[in-house]
């Protein structure tokens, strides 16, 4: 095999396509100039291109994802009353922003975390409890968006599942140690 061959395989390949167009087109048939254009289509790379678009796409996704409207009113302005605005902000803290998933709503910049801020501060302005703000949006997304759930039945393998692995723990570390002593 020489560094040439695959050089002399394409001008063997360009001169069969050659022979093959002049025999088509002695015998009148469009099929094959049909064939021959659809197969230098793949053998020149469209179909790598598609699949450049599809991951570029996929790439450039999140930029789409992001909403052009303004922020709500109060999503980033604090209140004109500063126990208000503590009373905000302390319950703020303790709901967790359901886009993150892992912060609050007070430290996420996600657009629904503004919502709900804005949201919080409207509701505390107006002299509403923050307890009752809490319960009123657990009723509506669930106790996942507490960071401290309430303890009922459903919730009981949550509160339950540090002690057990630290009783766990200390049970593997007491043998560990006992094997130690007698070996």
């Amino acid at each position: 095999m020489t560094p040439f061959e695959p050089h002399h395989r394409s001008v063997r390949a360009k001169s069969r396509t050659r022979e093959r167009r002049r025999e088509a087109s002695q015998a009148g048939s469009l099929s094959f100039a049909r064939r021959s254009v659809s197969t230098s289509l793949d053998t020149n790379g469209w179909r790598g291109h598609g699949l450049l678009l599809a991951i570029v796409l996929a790439i450039a996704s999140p930029a789409f994802a992001q909403s052009n409207l303004p922020p709500a009113a109060y999503a980033n302005t604090q209140l004109r009353d500063p126990d208000q605005e503590a009373q905000a902000k302390a319950l703020m803290e303790t709901l967790r922003c359901i886009v993150c998933q892992g912060q609050s709503i007070a430290d996420s910049d996600a657009e629904m975390a503004g919502d709900m801020r804005a949201l919080v501060r409207r509701r505390i302005e107006a002299g509403e409890d923050p307890e009752s703000i809490r319960t009123w949006l657990i009723e509506r997304y669930g106790n996942w968006v507490s960071y401290a759930p309430p303890l009922a039945p459903v919730t009981w393998p949550l509160w339950a599942m540090p002690l057990l692995l630290l009783l766990g723990g200390l049970s593997l570390a007491r043998g560990r140690f006992r094997r130690k002593r007698r070996g």
